[in-house]
């Protein structure tokens, strides 16, 4: 055996002796279960492997957040821009309903009375009898597609 480090009192009594004992079985054990922890390589594998997957895991979390975070900013800038491009689209459309009403006031003082009221009367008709108007169209475009087919 060895011998006590020269800093620790010997024990005087033999009951300090056999608590000096008890104590060195003690961290001997510990040490034993210290040195066997690192010889044992399927356990320190597994422990590693955990450790891996838990990191692995709280990465994925992160990541995870990280793109719904980005995904509701992108969100709310498709948002905004789709905002600022409607705006821009109802002014574009104000102007050109502004010019396509000033297009036909020059027209209609242009034109003479009579083809304005004939005008106004074809446009009456034309509400009046819009579901007629739309059977016609349709029956046009089906004709005109069977025809354009047996062209070929």
């Amino acid at each position: 055996m060895t011998q006590p480090p020269h800093d620790e009192p010997t024990a005087s009594t033999p009951e300090e002796l056999r608590e000096q004992v008890e104590q060195t079985r003690a961290e001997l054990g510990e040490t034993v279960e210290a040195l066997a922890a690192k010889t044992d390589v399927k356990a320190r594998a597994r422990q590693k492997g955990a450790e891996v997957k838990e990191q692995a895991a709280d990465r994925a979390q992160e990541v995870k957040e990280q793109a719904a975070e980005r995904a509701q900013v992108v969100k709310e800038q498709a948002a905004e821009r789709a905002q600022v491009v409607k705006e821009q689209a109802a002014a574009k459309a104000e102007q050109f309903k502004a010019k396509a009403a000033d297009i036909a006031h020059q027209a209609q003082d242009r034109l003479p009375d009579p083809v304005t009221d004939k005008a106004a009367q074809g446009a009456r008709l034309a509400q009046d009898n819009r579901k007629v108007l739309w059977a016609i169209a349709g029956t046009t475009v089906v004709l005109w597609a069977i025809l354009r087919r047996s062209k070929r």
